[in-house]
């Protein structure tokens, strides 16, 4: 009872924004993984990448911030790697990584 009440009543528990401000980021992660199983046709390519922008400012804002705040990190690095996967993706189904067929030059 009393590890419960220290982390009741923690710099990070659940009466302060350290606690619930990544939790409901979490959410960020299940639609990305819950997308996965969508057409590449169905991504923005624009609203991905600035979610791949948006994890990576706040794990490092989830790094620097005092306390330390591990959930906040580990729930963006999550984000940046569900939206990295569905960057690539949409590259893939805009045809970024196919490889050009070389054509003869005309002279």
């Amino acid at each position: 009872m009393a590890s419960f009440r220290a982390f009741l009543n923690s710099p990070v528990g659940p009466k302060t924004t350290h606690f619930w401000g990544p939790v409901a980021n979490w959410g960020f992660v299940a639609a990305g993984l819950a997308d996965m199983n969508k057409p590449p046709e169905m991504i923005s390519g624009n609203m991905t990448a600035a979610m791949c922008v948006y994890s990576a400012l706040f794990m490092r804002f989830a790094w620097m911030v005092q306390p330390r705040n591990y959930l906040l990190l580990a729930c963006h690095v999550s984000n940046e790697t569900v939206q990295l996967y569905q960057l690539s993706r949409w590259a893939r189904g805009q045809g970024y990584f196919t490889q050009k067929k070389d054509e003869p030059a005309s002279e």
